[in-house]
């Protein structure tokens, strides 16, 4: 036998999930990292003309570390849905339905917004996915989730046994 996973004290292989994404920001917000680090070394400059260079590079790389450490993943596996900080495990997830346009998502996170839904948004997302939840202990009725791929999302759920 040559599978090192079956050995003792050896772990097996990670499964990869079938669908994991991070909300990473558009080209907008790095450009605005990039400006921001422009400004800081501007403003630097007449104060201390050596050291404007590295505060505008430290500036603009915080801000990058910044926007990368805040974007969300959203993850199916393991038997689990992961939105942000957030997991469920997908057999107590209802109806799952994509949301595919931005007027569908501001009217879901607006008119047909309920108090008690979790919501994991990204403003540069701007489609989703809605998914029920069927947990009775639970008060949240559903969870309303970014992603730029909701129907990747919808069938890594379905895949995984949720809405049955």
């Amino acid at each position: 036998m040559n599978d090192v996973s079956a050995r003792p004290g050896h772990a097996p292989e990670p499964v990869p999930a079938p669908f994991r994404e991070r909300l990473l920001p558009g080209p907008g917000a790095w450009l605005i990292a990039l400006g921001l680090g422009v400004i800081a070394a501007v403003i630097m400059l007449p104060l201390q003309p050596l050291m404007a260079p590295g505060v505008g590079v430290l500036v603009g790389a915080a801000t990058v570390v910044a926007l990368v450490a805040t974007s969300p993943v959203v993850e199916v596996g393991d038997g689990v849905l992961r939105a942000g900080p957030a997991r469920v495990p997908v057999d107590l997830l209802g109806r799952v339905t994509p949301i595919f346009s931005a007027e569908e998502m501001r009217v879901a996170l607006g008119p047909d917004l309920d108090a008690r839904a979790y919501v994991c948004l990204r403003s540069w997302a701007r489609t989703g996915l809605r998914v029920e939840l069927r947990d009775p202990g639970d008060p949240t009725p559903y969870w309303l989730v970014s992603t730029r791929r909701p129907d990747e999302l919808a069938e890594a759920l379905v895949a995984a046994g949720a809405g049955g």
